[in-house]
């Protein structure tokens, strides 16, 4: 008995230095399966280019030495502005047009190889430059590729990429939602289309001292400026697929020697359709499906 007395300090110890290993490595465990429930989530989502991800939020040693304003924009001069003002018929007649112009666009996968004009390629840049921007940072760069070899690197890039996208990184469910599309992994147009427009965003802009200068809303001034050039490309009787190169932004980015606050955004192929050009049968929604007045 006094032994079993003299002991029990000792088996005390022993049992709460077991009880603390066994705790710790429970929370190992859990950690391990938290961490593996956030990776499934990750998986689960491949749609999700990780180098698209918004990074206009600078560090806070960044942000100290950012400036509030450039010295030429604290005294920006703001002059008069008259639009042009139309008569309702005459409004409701442009507005109709203009819809009906938009409505006959198409995504369209088979592109000629017809020369068309560089200028007309300048005028569509320049008017998707009129985009609005968050602080009028003017967050973008459109890279027109016409060099047959760099098209044609471009596509083996994409390429190789989508077709690991479509076996594995996509998932069964997206695969088969684009069967009715008639996709796949090979991108002829890349090689066939005149000119290949790629819209980087930037997700910061550099000053003439190098120091980085926010651009707020990057992504979203970007995409509205693909939107008006959407828009342009249709305007000029041009067609266009609107190609989101998923996984292949750092390469086509270093293979275009574009610099590191660049992020690609879209691919835009642009050219005549080819006279064999076939698209999907589909339907818009209709208005009351789109629209909510209040």
């Amino acid at each position: 008995m006094a032994v079993f007395s003299f002991l029990s300090p000792f088996f005390l110890a022993v049992i709460c230095v077991l009880i603390i290993i066994i705790l710790q490595s429970m929370k190992k465990t859990d950690g391990k399966k938290e961490k593996g429930e956030k990776t499934s989530k990750a998986e689960s989502r491949p749609w999700v280019d990780e180098d698209l991800k918004d990074s206009t939020e600078l560090l806070a040693e960044d942000e100290e030495k950012d400036e509030w304003q450039d010295s030429d924009e604290e005294n920006l001069t703001h002059v008069p502005f008259s639009p042009r003002r139309y008569s309702e018929q005459e409004m409701l007649k442009r507005s109709k047009e203009f819809y009906e112009l938009l409505n006959q666009r198409r995504s369209v996968r088979f592109i000629s190889d017809k020369a068309i004009p560089r200028e007309v390629i300048d005028n569509i840049i320049r008017a998707a430059g009129t985009s609005p921007s968050g602080a009028h940072t003017e967050p973008w760069t459109f890279v027109v590729v016409e060099d047959p070899e760099v098209k044609h690197k471009i596509r083996e890039i994409i390429e190789e990429e989508e077709e690991i996208n479509y076996r594995k990184r996509m998932g069964d469910k997206w695969v088969n939602d684009l069967k009715k599309l008639k996709t796949n992994w090979v991108k002829e147009y890349l090689d066939t289309a005149p000119y290949l427009i790629l819209i980087f965003k930037q997700v910061y802009g550099i000053r003439s001292n190098n120091r980085k200068k926010t651009h707020y809303y990057n992504e979203i001034s970007v995409s509205i400026a693909c939107g008006i050039l959407l828009a342009a490309i249709q305007n000029a009787g041009l067609v266009t697929v609107t190609t989101t190169p998923l996984n292949c932004g750092p390469r086509l980015r270093l293979l275009l020697e574009r610099p590191v606050n660049e992020k690609l955004l879209m691919l835009l192929p642009v050219g005549y359709a080819s006279k064999d050009a076939t698209v999907p049968d589909l339907q818009r929604k209709p208005l009351e499906d789109v629209m909510v007045v209040v």
